[in-house]
């Protein structure tokens, strides 16, 4: 070998270092002008150089220029080709290779491997065992056992144990880790342990496997047995024990071994610190999070992005979302996870508005979505029923083909569904080639908040005739759909069912529905028995929902306990007050009135104020009750004054009993007709083309006059009018509404 081949074989090693296509290409120039007859092995230093620089023409053109390969060169481009992807060559350059040795028969296989053509990589072996066994190596067993575990092929995987056993590597390390790393992916820890036992000299990478495997089967205590009985351990073996931990639920644990794997001077890597922000962020543990955040700060991945796209996720887990939008603009780099955090963070934090302005700087910063984040800002819009950006978003995911992910269908049919689009979420879900648990409780959901409780109950059992497993969510959906129906006594049946038929606890969202069941069909006293043989006492919002019903009702007695649990339990929480007022006032006991209202003033408590929104034109237009703000006050209380002369024409009586103060009914009613819901409504008339329906966000519930009122308007206008409030969706149209007379 000459010096001239030496000195170039290493300026080529140096452009494949430092990724510089450019400067070996004038290499290569400087090669064919000052050497005549190079040497094979420089030939083949080129070939690998373009290889590694990923142009495969270059590299072939001078495989084809080589006066004589010998098999290093064959199999040098054998590898580019098995590397790149380009199956149908590699199996053609192999089939003309005049000498084929283990590297030749290990490319070929690991091409097929790498690249999902699992039966091709079979075959191969199969046809390497009959070439002879002495090509076989542990890159061989280590490649097979890979596809294996990949495509949880048992059966496969005891032949090649075996075939490795019978060819002597039984006692090979290196062989026998995969074959430990394979079983416990299959689940079959018994002969992973089989198989680590049988080794008398085990390595920390042995090691490591098999506590991987031990963990990912949830045997937490062998694993931590296994763990401290090594004699040496690297920085994967703590590691993989706290993510291990974190996976089974083990948070708190997984935080005290990261200050132990601290205090034994291990070095922390990325995967580390991502790890035990994860705990810290499941946990809600600020405290700790912030500690982990120090320490990251006076390390070298302070600037790295994917501890810094933990850093903004555990922030955002830990409802302090101001940290997390700090360490988010000081990111130096930002790929498309830090993104997704950021925006994910904002949505679970309330603010999706937030969310949806990130989405868009992310794209004008030219990163492109995937499936989650995409997804992501389609809920953020579900939750501010935003149709026209959620449509957007729609459209964004046909074009760019992420509508075939399953996350991106599921947030739609729920987008659709919270802005009362019923019919366009059916129908994506129809038109969904693949439909998981999460799809169907998105449309069962959809069908519960629109009103169709015959529907929902319907699809909820066609659910369970095609044996998918209902959540805690498809429940609330079901709970809900069997009150609005009155259908009490099938409601219960489904709630015996939860734990019974699907070993679902109830929580107090499911507990609060079955008070709804109860109290909206009039049976409070079966509601109060229900409460006191609940196995804890509801919360607030079961205890408003209860108060809402003796309202409605007239049920001082059950109303005032209630009232009492629910200041007992939240004395800050204006809706015991108001509700109990709303009985007092409509039993003109104003005395009682005006003493709550002294209570809430000495407690602090203070009633949110209403607002309803509306969208037009891209613009947002809020309203609030008695609003004279808007630049077009004159003409929506022109049009609601019109309106109200159409309305007490077809039989409207407004419901004084709404308004809690102890003024002349005709006052009531001026009050009435002033609620921030149909101000927002008389805009629609106004501005929103016919053959459109009228959508109107509120942040509180909507009352019950202003609910009957909606219904004569829809029947007058002969429009379709669609209000989602704090409890639910209301669909009006023809006089009626989806969710019945009683919302």
């Amino acid at each position: 070998m000459s010096n001239s081949s030496n000195y170039y074989s290493s300026l080529l090693q140096l452009c494949c270092e430092t990724r510089n296509q450019t400067q070996a290409k004038k290499l290569h120039c400087r090669i064919i002008k000052s050497l005549t007859n190079p040497e094979t092995f420089l030939y083949n230093n080129l070939i690998g150089a373009y290889s590694k620089l990923g142009n495969i023409t270059y590299a072939r053109h001078v495989f084809d220029k080589t006066p004589q390969p010998n098999s290093f060169s064959w199999n040098t481009m054998l590898s580019a080709y098995s590397k790149s992807g380009n199956l149908s060559t590699m199996q053609d350059i192999f089939n003309i290779m005049p000498n084929r040795d283990g590297v030749s028969w290990n490319s070929l296989i690991s091409g097929y491997v790498c690249y999902g053509s699992f039966k091709e990589a079979v075959k191969a072996y199969n046809l390497m065992l009959k070439d002879g066994v002495f090509n076989l190596n542990r890159i061989t067993f280590s490649t097979m056992l890979l596809l294996v575990s990949s495509q949880g092929c048992v059966g496969l995987g005891r032949q090649i144990h075996g075939q490795i056993v019978k060819i002597g590597f039984g006692a090979y390390v290196f062989v026998r880790s995969p074959l430990v790393d394979m079983y416990a992916k299959m689940g079959l820890i018994s002969e992973a342990k089989q198989v680590f036992d049988e080794v008398r000299e085990r390595n920390v990478v042995m090691y490591n496997t098999m506590i991987t495997g031990l963990l990912r089967c949830g045997r937490v205590e062998d694993s931590k047995r296994l763990f401290h009985g090594m004699k040496e351990r690297d920085s994967i073996s703590w590691t993989t024990m706290i993510t291990g931990l974190i996976q089974n639920g083990l948070e708190a644990e997984s935080i005290d071994l990261f200050r132990d794997m601290r205090l034994e001077g291990m070095a922390i890597d990325q995967y580390t610190f991502g790890s035990v922000l994860t705990a810290c962020g499941g946990l809600m543990a600020l405290k700790e999070g912030k500690q982990v955040h120090n320490f990251i700060i006076r390390s070298e991945y302070n600037h790295n992005v994917f501890v810094g796209s933990a850093l903004v996720d555990m922030y955002c887990k830990c409802r302090s979302i101001r940290y997390a939008e700090a360490v988010f603009k000081r990111m130096t780099n930002k790929n498309v996870v830090s993104w997704t955090a950021m925006l994910v963070g904002y949505g679970q934090n309330g603010f999706s508005e937030e969310a949806v302005r990130v989405f868009c700087d992310m794209q004008r910063n030219g990163i492109e979505p995937d499936d989650f984040t995409l997804g992501s800002v389609i809920s953020s819009c579900a939750n501010l029923a935003s149709l026209e950006e959620g449509a957007q978003f729609h459209c964004q995911s046909l074009v760019s083909g992420l509508i075939s992910f399953i996350t991106v269908s599921n947030a739609l049919i729920t987008l659709y569904g919270k802005c009362g689009s019923i019919e366009d979420s059916n129908q994506l879900f129809n038109e969904m080639n693949f439909r998981d648990e999460v799809s169907w409780t998105a449309l069962v959901s959809g069908y519960a908040q629109f009103g169709k409780a015959h529907e929902t109950i319907d699809l909820f059992e066609r659910m369970l005739v095609r044996g998918l497993k209902p959540d805690a969510v498809t429940f609330i959906a079901v709970l809900s759909a069997c009150s609005r129906a009155g259908l009490v006594e099938r409601g219960q049946q489904y709630f015996e069912s939860m734990l019974k038929n699907h070993g679902i606890i109830p929580f107090s969202d499911h507990y609060t529905c079955m008070i709804d069941l109860f109290s909206r069909a009039g049976r409070l006293e079966e509601a109060k028995i229900f409460v006191n043989k609940m196995p804890f006492s509801p919360d607030a919002i079961g205890w408003a929902t209860l108060l809402s019903s003796c309202r409605l009702y007239g049920n001082e007695e059950i109303g005032k306990w209630a009232a009492e649990s629910l200041l007992e339990l939240e004395p800050h929480n204006p809706a015991g007050y108001i509700l109990l007022s709303s009985i007092y006032a409509a039993k003109g006991k104003w005395s009682d009135v005006a003493q709550l209202r002294r209570g809430m003033r000495e407690k602090g408590a203070r009633k949110e104020p209403g607002f309803s929104w509306i969208k037009y034109k891209s613009k947002v237009y809020i309203f609030s009750a008695d609003d004279q703000s808007s630049p077009f006050s004159d003409q929506i209380h022109a049009e609601l004054e019109k309106l109200n002369q159409k309305m007490i024409e077809e039989g409207y009586v407004p419901d004084a009993s709404s308004v809690l103060h102890d003024v002349e009914n005709s006052e009531k009613i001026k009050m009435l007709n002033h609620h921030s819901e149909k101000l927002a409504i008389a805009f629609g008339l106004l501005f929103i083309p016919r053959g459109l329906p009228i959508r109107v966000v509120k942040n509180l519930r909507v009352c019950g006059d202003c609910h009957n009122a909606t219904k004569y308007i829809s029947k007058i206008t002969q429009r379709e009018i669609l209000v989602r409030d704090a409890v639910r969706f209301h669909s009006f149209k023809d006089g009626t509404c989806s969710c019945g007379d009683f919302w």
